[in-house]
């Protein structure tokens, strides 16, 4: 199991990784050896996310989430296949992390009534200079 939260875990068979060659720089590595890990994760499937944590997931991830709600990582920063895979579930578990973190509640405030007359006036003295700027005709 892989803790996202005290309330959230996933379970390691519910991550499905397939993995292909890399692409960039490498030398006949590239060439040979599949390093690279794609991690699928069925988010809309999955038994512990909420409805509320698959909603803001499905925003997070954008074009990393399919229609069918599978998340897709593709992870290369590594040149061994096992470093990859676990550069991929670190970052499903941060995803999956900031999704499971409700949104701050906004409360709306007003300003003060000083900061608005603060305002006004710098707009009033701001004014008096520009009119002092114009050419009179005598």
């Amino acid at each position: 199991m892989i803790r996202i939260t005290p309330a959230i875990a996933v379970d390691e068979s519910e991550l499905h990784f397939e993995f292909v060659t890399s692409s960039g720089p490498g030398g006949q590595n590239v060439n040979k050896v599949a390093s690279a890990a794609q991690l699928h994760f069925d988010a809309a499937a999955s038994p512990t996310l909420t409805e509320a944590v698959r909603r803001r997931l499905s925003g997070l991830a954008g074009r990393r989430m399919t229609r069918d709600g599978v998340i897709v990582i593709h992870a290369q920063r590594f040149r061994s296949q096992e470093q990859n895979r676990r550069d991929a579930i670190e970052r499903l578990v941060a995803l999956l992390h900031e999704a499971a973190t409700p949104p701050a509640f906004r409360r709306k405030t007003r300003p003060p009534r000083a900061a608005a007359e603060r305002r006004l006036e710098a707009k009033r003295h701001t004014a008096a200079r520009k009119k002092g700027r114009v050419a009179t005709d005598d």
